[in-house]
């Protein structure tokens, strides 16, 4: 037996993300809902128009098979029967012969498109595809240019580089809640922004959504319903919600609630009579990441050419806290990377090892890229070895 869902089923799903289409009265054939799902598309574009779709043959192609519709459906007696308590805004109007200056139909529309139909008549409009999918697609592939793209560039820009240095990552959406001003999306395998978000409304069946201005790496924009880019988020395989550059407490002395301890980073100098590091003790430090204690990690240390074989000291330590403790350690080693000691110790049965972990830098400058890794803004910034100081990127 089919389950019917309640409002607050229907609600508690919205919360969850999911998406239920409303049924059609049992009592309608395929043939009724196929022309009503047809219509609906009409008078969604009305909405969006503010007119009803005009048979102009440069204009957009979707436009031109709903203006054909709309003259079949006038002129169809059982269609005006079907539609008249659809109609709110007056769109069936009077009789007409279609106004079609090329004849085209709904088919050699679709032909147009490139889609086989094999349509007879009205009541088979098989290529009409459920109004969430329609409405979702068309809005994401209706787009214009964005006038004032220049403003947004340097946003992307900079997502780009915090993903590139692992500041960011990305995720499937989520819940609808994760569509909000100032997020960042790939969709259709662009980035999106969502620049605005409308006032809220209820749509005829209860839901709740608002239009956006999203705009686009390519330097166009839509204004797409909430909804709309949910359900399109969701249908693409690849798309992802990317997440924002400080979220959660990466480095803290007091964590909250529910965060995920993920290692410690580690600086420590190294005890070694190797000339150069004995010249330089103060300068030269070894970096890592470890999610066991760091005494227990340097245990042993004067067994492991890592440590150049010899005792270190701890000289410094940050605790992490929901990061991939991995991509971390990278992105510090490629920061300090002009500085990276060149040096090949031999491990204890004689063999080479060249330590990829030692760094020609200050604990003040590992300090400062410790914070401005925390704060987001690492990617301004680059170690200039001669200075051995981080300086602004130019």
């Amino acid at each position: 037996m089919d389950r019917k869902f309640s409002d607050e089923d229907d609600a508690l799903l919205a919360e969850l993300g999911i998406v239920v289409e409303p049924g059609q009265p049992a009592s309608r054939t395929l043939r009724e809902e196929r022309i009503i799902a047809g219509f609906e598309e009409i008078q969604r574009f009305f909405e969006t128009h503010g007119r009803t779709p005009r048979h102009d043959h440069e204009g957009n192609i979707f436009e031109r098979l709903y203006a054909v519709r709309l003259d079949r459906m006038r002129n169809q007696e059982e269609c005006r029967t079907l539609l008249n308590h659809f109609d709110h805004q007056g769109l069936l109007g009077n009789l007409h012969e279609s106004a079609s200056p090329d004849g085209m139909d709904d088919d050699a529309l679709l032909a147009e498109l490139g889609v086989e139909s094999g349509v007879p008549d009205i009541g088979e409009l098989r290529h009409v595809r459920s109004s969430a999918e329609k409405r979702a697609a068309e809005e994401i592939a209706t787009r214009r240019k964005c006038e004032d793209f220049e403003t947004f560039r340097p946003l992307f820009e900079q997502v780009q580089k915090e993903l590139d240095a692992g500041l960011r990552e990305t995720r499937p959406l989520g819940i609808q809640s994760d569509i909000e001003s100032g997020r960042f999306f790939i969709v259709g395998g662009q980035k999106a922004y969502v620049a605005e978000v409308g006032e809220e409304f209820t749509q005829r069946y209860g839901d709740r959504d608002a239009r956006l201005r999203v705009i686009f790496d390519n330097a166009t924009e839509s204004n797409m319903l909430r909804r709309s880019l949910q359900r399109a988020l969701h249908k693409d395989e690849t798309g992802r919600r990317i997440l924002e550059a400080s979220a959660g407490p990466l480095f803290a002395e007091v964590t909250a609630d529910g965060d995920e301890a993920s290692g410690t980073i580690y600086v420590l100098r190294s005890k070694a009579d190797i000339p150069f590091v004995a010249e330089n003790r103060d300068l030269v430090h070894k970096i890592g990441v470890t999610t066991a204690k760091v005494e227990t990690r340097i245990a042993g240390a004067r067994l492991d050419p890592t440590f150049l074989m010899a005792e270190v000291e701890i000289v410094a330590t940050y605790s992490l806290y929901n990061i991939d403790r991995t991509k971390l350690e990278k992105l510090i080693h490629r920061i300090f990377g002009p500085a990276r000691l060149d040096i090949e110790i031999a491990d204890r049965f004689g063999n080479p090892v060249v330590p990829r972990e030692w760094f020609l830098a200050p604990l003040d400058a590992i300090d400062e890229a410790v914070e401005k890794i925390r704060e987001g803004t690492i990617t301004q910034y680059r170690y200039d070895a001669s200075s051995a100081s981080l300086v602004v990127r130019q």
